[in-house]
């Protein structure tokens, strides 16, 4: 938790609320926040459903870790305080996007339950969705993938504070969606993601659509 430090702020409204915002989409904002070990597939995921999205006409935008610490957070490493301030700028950021209408698509390792858990407050305070997705993979498989080399430089002793081998991973108790990326393909992953946006009316159906646009 943060502290308010600047004094005599108020919050500002508006005279466009958000069901309006909304309306111009036609769509509800909302972000999906994928959580798991470097090398699970979160970003894999989060492309993917972003181009099933917008063959449908959907407005989403990714926030991806790595990306977010080339920009806004490139002042914070990987300590727990750092990681924790990580993990509490981009929840704001998201429950940004998702007030002015847009599906935030965020992928961050977030080890941290209560990291999590206090951007899903962050996100019920603001009457605004929040689903947490668990991409789970073996740490043998996520060490196998190791798509850049993470995990050979952390067992080597090059890279510290590395999630999954000197620093722990919280898994989620009871995420809204569970996908285990090394016994699903891509196209099941993503289907059962928008099987859950269908059934929460965020979404149309879109079950003809997901093939094709994952391979395209």
């Amino acid at each position: 938790m943060v502290n308010q430090r600047a004094t005599n702020v108020t919050w500002q409204d508006g005279e466009i609320s958000r069901e309006d915002r909304f309306n111009i989409f036609k769509q509800h904002g909302a972000t999906i926040w994928f959580t798991g070990l470097s090398g699970s597939g979160k970003s894999a995921i989060a492309i993917a459903l972003e181009q099933v999205l917008y063959q449908m006409g959907k407005l989403s935008y990714r926030l991806d870790g790595d990306n977010v610490r080339l920009g806004i957070n490139k002042d914070l490493g990987f300590s727990e305080a750092d990681r924790t301030e990580n993990i509490r700028r981009i929840g704001e950021v998201a429950k940004l996007f998702s007030d002015a209408g847009v599906i935030a698509l965020s992928s961050f390792i977030s080890p941290y339950k209560s990291d999590r858990n206090e951007v899903r407050k962050l996100h019920e305070q603001a009457d605004l969705k929040f689903i947490e997705v668990f991409v789970d993979c073996s740490l043998a498989e996520a060490e196998k993938r190791d798509p850049k080399g993470l995990y050979k430089k952390a067992r080597a002793g090059e890279i510290k504070n590395f999630t999954g081998i000197d620093d722990p991973y919280e898994a989620p108790v009871n995420p809204e969606i569970y996908l285990r990326t090394d016994k699903m393909t891509l196209t099941e992953e993503v289907q059962i993601i928008m099987d859950h946006l269908e059934m929460n009316n965020l979404i149309p159906s879109a079950k003809n659509q997901i093939n094709a646009a994952i391979s395209s």
